[in-house]
């Protein structure tokens, strides 16, 4: 018996001497020196500001030069934001360097959260979602009313967006959907390119007179999500300008821009209202995620489905097509393999499997998939984490944080 309890002791001392660890790499301009990429992972500490007690829980998705994690306590975390990164000034809490909380109008504990381009998501403990961000992207329609906030900085934030549309946002370009539901890939001289910046321009000129009409402004801030009683949400994803949203039975809901089939419903064509993607009924979803144009999804059964654009190999199939259906990924290196958690960043993506590995693909100018180059990928690649226990990965626009535990 003393044998036992001290067997049990020493058990509990290990427990106790483990903790939650968060890695960083990429680019996140306002928390990296000198704002050089990190090509490998870097360690995140907690705030000064958080009680002694407390720890991280998790790592958040997205983040358009920002990031998020969550500690134990319940608080959502931010850091990373710099004046001269328009959209992060408005979403992230305006933190730089160190993560500090972001204020949410309630006390409720934060189980979950994402961030777009423009627009960033939670869900608390209780079941409520808040949304805040860009109010096209706020389905609640409510918008900034404190004129300390108004029309000159939703102003300048755009401009500032604007300067950096072509690192930001501007792809290869590609064609209407064909008759497959596949999107062909064209130089940046193609028609393609034309008709994708005429359409920025159009938002952008669109969002500036709203900015200085005096009657709306450009951005909501966070506000509680008005559910359906007939449909309970568990996870929830945001992408560049389109929303992911998981039920409890499994079933994948979309809505937003869907300029390259992100919506994963076999159109190109903008979604302004939650549906479910048809092509995914039958498969029960486990896990979702949103990049700037494309969304990947894992099934309980561990597959991995994409969709969406595909300029720089974020879909993983091996091509550069885009694909407005869900496609079953099949590479050789997810062979056997059983995915259990998803993330994208704008243009690369990521996944744990059950044995505790992590696979990245997509774009990599900035080190983003800690492969230790910067060279893209087309297919799953096994990023090397040696010596501990990974448990969560979460990708933003330019960089991947990894959760893990160490062994003592």
């Amino acid at each position: 018996m003393n044998g036992e309890r001290g067997g049990d002791n020493k058990a509990v001392k290990m427990e106790e001497a483990k903790q939650s660890l968060v890695f960083m790499c990429g680019y996140l301009p306002g928390a990296s020196p000198q704002r050089s990429p990190l090509i490998s992972p870097v360690l995140v500490r907690l705030p000064p500001s958080i009680s002694s007690g407390d720890s991280w829980k998790g790592v958040c998705r997205g983040g358009c030069g920002f990031a998020m994690a969550i500690s134990e306590s319940g608080k959502l975390i931010t850091w990373g934001s710099t004046d001269d990164l328009g959209q992060s000034y408005l979403t992230s809490g305006k933190h730089g360097e160190i993560p500090e909380p972001f204020p949410l109008p309630t006390e409720a504990s934060i189980v979950t959260a994402a961030a777009g381009w423009a627009h960033c998501v939670s869900v608390t403990d209780r079941g409520e979602v808040y949304t805040w961000g860009w109010k096209e992207c706020v389905p609640s329609g409510k918008v900034i009313g404190d004129s300390s906030t108004g029309p000159s900085l939703e102003k300048d934030i755009l401009e500032r967006q604007n300067s950096m549309l072509t690192e930001q946002v501007s792809p290869r370009s590609q064609s209407p959907r064909s008759a497959t539901g596949t999107v062909s890939s064209f130089d940046n001289r193609g028609s393609g390119e034309e008709s994708t910046k005429r359409r920025r321009i159009s938002s952008a000129k669109q969002a500036a007179e709203s900015s200085t009409s005096g009657d709306e402004t450009l951005s909501a801030l966070p506000c509680l999500v008005d559910l359906s009683p007939r449909v309970r949400i568990t996870t929830v994803a945001a992408g560049g300008r389109h929303t992911l949203a998981l039920s409890d039975v499994g079933a994948l809901l979309t809505f937003g821009w869907g300029l390259y089939g992100q919506c994963g419903r076999g159109s190109t064509d903008d979604e302004l209202s939650p549906a479910c993607v048809s092509a995914l009924l039958g498969i029960q979803i486990q896990g979702v995620a949103a990049g700037l144009w494309h969304t990947v999804c894992i099934s309980v059964e561990g597959d991995v489905y994409a969709f969406g654009g595909n300029q720089f190999g974020q879909l993983g199939t091996g091509a550069d097509q885009a694909e407005t259906l869900p496609r079953l990924l099949d590479a050789p290196s997810l062979e056997n393999k059983h995915a259990k958690i998803v993330s994208c960043g704008a243009r690369h993506s990521a996944v744990i499997t059950e044995d505790g590995k992590v696979f990245c693909w997509g774009w990599n100018k900035y080190g983003q998939l800690g492969l230790g180059d910067v060279i893209d990928r087309n297919i799953p690649a096994q990023v090397p984490i040696d010596g501990c226990l990974v448990k969560n990965v979460a990708c933003g626009w330019w960089h991947t944080l990894v959760l893990a535990e160490s062994p003592t």
